[in-house]
Parts: C-alpha cells; sequence; structure tokens
C-alpha cells in the first residue's frame, strides 16, 4: 500500500474485555505471584505479551471449518485434510499429528537422541533444548558472530555458523550427532530470520556428513517474508514457495502449529524417512494418542488446516511483520535498546544494557519483565538467565549470552491503539530505569524452571 498507517486486512466480529487494573493492585498481584508472570491469572494482564504461541485469534474461516470437524477416533476426515495440507506444505510423506510442539520434540528428540547424543542449533529454544537434555543428550547453539550484538543491523540475525558446525562434526564425529536443528526463525536469538543461503550451506553439510538436518518450522511462513524481501534470488517466489524450498533442503520438521497455523493448540511431526516415521508413531500412539489425531480433535486438525493456508496471504504477513516493526521502531526512537532489526513475532529488549546496574546474577531481564506489568500491566516473558542460566560445580550461575525479554504479539489479537499504549509504558519505565533493582530466585526446578520460579525482590 502506497500509505504510512498499518492497515489490519481483516475486521473484528467478536471482542474480548480487558480487565483495567490500577498500580496497587498489580502490585498485590506480582507479589502473589512471587515475581513471576506466568504464575498470574490472565485477567490480571492488561496486554499479554507473554508469547505468540496459541494465543492467536481465528478466522471465521476457522470456526467455519471447526464445525465440520470429524470426531471419529481413527482415519478422520479431518485428519486426512490436514495431513493433506501438510504433505503440500512441506514435500514430507509421513506426518505425526501432536498436541503441540513440545510433544512432537519429546517424541523425535527421545527417538533420535540420548546420552552420548550432541544436537546443534543455530539457537536452542527452551523446550527444545530441555527435551533434549531430559533424554541425556546435550544441545549446542551455534548462531552467527552478528547476532551477539543487539544493536548491529544484519538482515539474518538468525542464521547458523556453517564454520562452527564443520568444526563441531570434526570433534564429535557425524554418528554422534542426533540432529542439526535449523530454528525459523530463531526465537531464542532475537526472533531473527534465515536466510535461504545459509540453509542450503546446512543442507549441503548434513548430507555430505549423513547427518539429520530437522526445521523447527513454528514460524516458517514469518521466515518466508523475510526471505522475499531480503534475499534478492527470491523476490519473484509466494510466500508458500518459498517455505516449501526451504522444507525441501531438510528431512523433516517439528511444528508447533500454535504459530504460523493460527490456531490455540495443535503441532506435528512430518518426515522423509519411513523407518524413523514408524518409531516416532510408536512413540506418538504411547504417548499422544492413535497416529491419525495425536492428541488432537477433529476441530483442532479442520483449524490448522485453514490456518496454514491463510498464514501465507500477503496481506495477512505484511501487516504482521511491518506492525510488529511500528513497536520496535517506536520503542527504540525512544532510546530503548531494541534488537535490530526488528524480528518478524516478537520485540526483543536488551536488559543488560538497559540496566547496565543488575548483573546477571540479579537477572536484568526479569526486573524488566516486573517493571512492565507493575507500571503497565504488560505480560512479558524474560529470555535471559533466568530462562538458560546454569550452575558451574560450586553452584555460581553460568549466565546466558543475553539477557532479552521478549514482547511476542499475539497474531490478529492486539489493535494500533494497543501498541500506543505499550509505547507510552516504556517512556514511563525510561524515565525511572536507574531506581529499578535486579530480583534473587526463592525457589526453582531442574528443567525449565522460568516456567514456576518464585523470586523476590533484592532491597535497595
Amino acid at each position: 500500500m502506497e500509505f504510512k498507517t498499518i492497515f489490519e486486512p481483516f475486521r473484528i466480529k467478536m471482542t474480548e474485555p480487558i480487565s483495567v487494573s490500577t498500580r496497587e493492585e498489580r502490585i498485590a498481584y506480582l507479589k502473589k505471584a512471587h515475581y513471576n508472570t506466568f504464575l498470574l491469572d490472565s485477567d490480571q494482564v492488561m496486554i499479554d505479551f507473554l508469547t505468540d504461541s496459541g494465543t492467536s485469534a481465528m478466522s471465521a474461516q476457522q470456526w467455519g471449518a471447526m464445525i465440520q470437524g470429524d470426531e471419529s477416533y481413527a482415519g478422520a476426515r479431518s485428519w486426512k485434510r490436514m495431513e493433506k495440507e501438510i504433505m503440500d506444505l512441506t514435500g514430507f510423506e509421513f506426518i505425526l499429528p501432536t498436541h503441540q510442539g513440545r510433544a512432537g520434540e519429546r517424541i523425535l528428540y527421545n527417538v533420535i537422541g540420548g546420552p552420548g547424543k550432541i544436537f546443534i542449533s543455530n539457537t536452542h529454544f527452551d523446550t527444545t533444548r530441555a527435551n533434549i537434555e531430559y533424554a541425556g543428550a546435550t544441545a549446542i547453539d551455534i548462531p552467527v558472530p552478528e547476532a551477539a550484538n543487539t544493536c548491529f543491523e544484519y538482515p539474518f540475525k538468525g542464521n547458523m555458523d556453517t564454520e562452527k558446525l564443520k568444526a563441531l562434526i570434526e570433534t564429535h564425529g557425524a554418528s554422534n550427532i542426533g540432529a542439526v536443528i535449523l530454528t525459523v526463525t530463531n526465537n531464542s536469538g532475537g526472533g531473527q530470520p534465515v536466510s535461504m543461503a545459509n540453509a542450503k550451506e546446512i543442507s549441503s553439510i548434513c548430507k555430505s556428513t549423513g547427518i539429520l538436518f530437522i526445521l523447527d518450522s513454528c514460524r516458517v511462513a514469518e521466515n518466508a517474508y523475510f526471505i522475499k524481501h531480503r534475499e534478492e534470488a527470491f523476490r519473484n517466489f509466494s510466500y508458500r514457495e518459498i517455505a516449501n524450498e526451504m522444507f525441501r533442503l531438510t528431512d523433516g520438521t517439528v511444528m508447533s502449529a500454535k504459530k504460523d497455523a493460527l490456531v490455540n493448540m495443535g503441532g506435528f511431526i512430518a518426515l522423509k524417512n519411513e523407518e524413523l516415521a514408524n518409531k516416532c508413531r510408536d512413540l506418538l500412539i504411547i504417548t499422544e494418542g492413535f497416529s491419525t489425531y495425536g492428541g488432537l480433535s477433529g476441530r483442532d486438525m479442520e483449524a490448522i488446516a485453514t490456518g496454514l493456508q491463510e498464514v501465507f496471504d500477503p496481506a495477512y504477513l505484511h501487516y504482521r511483520i511491518k506492525s510488529t516493526a511500528y513497536l520496535g521502531e517506536h520503542l527504540n526512537r525512544a532510546g530503548v535498546p531494541v534488537m535490530l532489526p526488528v524480528g518478524g513475532h516478537a520485540v526483543y529488549i536488551d536488559a543488560k544494557l538497559l540496566y547496565p546496574h543488575i548483573p546477571p546474577h540479579e537477572y536484568p531481564g526479569q526486573a524488566l519483565v516486573a517493571e512492565l506489568y507493575l507500571t503497565g500491566g504488560i505480560r512479558a516473558v524474560e529470555i535471559g538467565s533466568l530462562m538458560f542460566g546454569k550452575y558451574d560445580e560450586n553452584n555460581q550461575l553460568i549466565p546466558a549470552p543475553m539477557e532479552l525479554v521478549r514482547l511476542a504479539i499475539p497474531r490478529r489479537v492486539y489493535t494500533q491503539s494497543h501498541v500506543e499504549y505499550v509505547i507510552e509504558v516504556f517512556h514511563k519505565i525510561m524515565e525511572n530505569r536507574h531506581r529499578t533493582k535486579g530480583l534473587r530466585i526463592l525457589k526453582e526446578t531442574r528443567f525449565l524452571r522460568h516456567f514456576t520460579a518464585w523470586l523476590e525482590p533484592l532491597e535497595a
């Protein structure tokens, strides 16, 4: 469009009320939640940017399709429709439905992982890493060096460092590597896209060494947008054609359909290899359900099939990427240290730069999460040392490479006025940022501690 105004390519047919709270109320809510926004009730939150997973608003077409859901236990029409859509998109023959992405991760990485196995990624997300490590394997991240500098403009910060990949294969041996996993976009690395050139190089390395190449494709449509607009060779390709090409380079995929399939529940594994698919199917039936529903209702499968078509609509993707960029650009102008360039599904804040007086062991990212909630009722998520930090043999924190806070924007949910409100809240936070204090952990679990940890603010 020739105009600067971001135009949402949809009308609102149904509304859901937002509970507006006072600061005094939010102080009490956050204290009761032990300063962990995961433990807040949804009606205590005004703007929910905790995640873009399962939080999309579905279309009239999706709701209409759900009415046609075939709830047969085996071989339902809805399963056949979903299977056909995934086959057409990915080019893979063997499709296994799951109730969400991490269920697919658990199945696949349990089958191909285990003690002694190494998994290599541009950056493993929290559930991916947890499922790999729970099975006894080791997860290694090798993002490109450009990803470490949040202020540096680079078109494909989500790329994998292929020279490090070659070195790791040489060090560990190809037979000990369970899989190379490419996450598009790179969620833990700031929602940054991955280029097709990078995917092709990884594919070539994996083929020459006989290593399984898996695509984490939950945001493959958003990644396709960036390829089309930043990679000249694909300028004349449709977004779906770009996604087709990226799938073609790999041996399989795990997808949380709760992102780019625009649904509230669902996921799948898709594979080329029949033997591997059969092993995964056995575990699927044991843990999720029969292989033609995998923990999903017919209604869910109808919604997924429709969503996988809608997500590649050019008008939708333009709105999605531009509205996210609008928030990021305005925060950047206000002096907020934003990961640049702005990613597709979220805006990432560099809490280490925002709060240089708060060391990693006092969790600067979680401090910002708390301030966002207290100031404006905004729920976000820390992607830093609370989520990814580990302990050494002396129980001292090994910090995460970056201290980020993610503002993950649900698809088709919030309007421009909501975005403007978020910008206002950040202006207030910037005014008082030097007075913000860190936090300490009171209680935590071994895996995925950020979901349930109890924290408390440090005294001034």
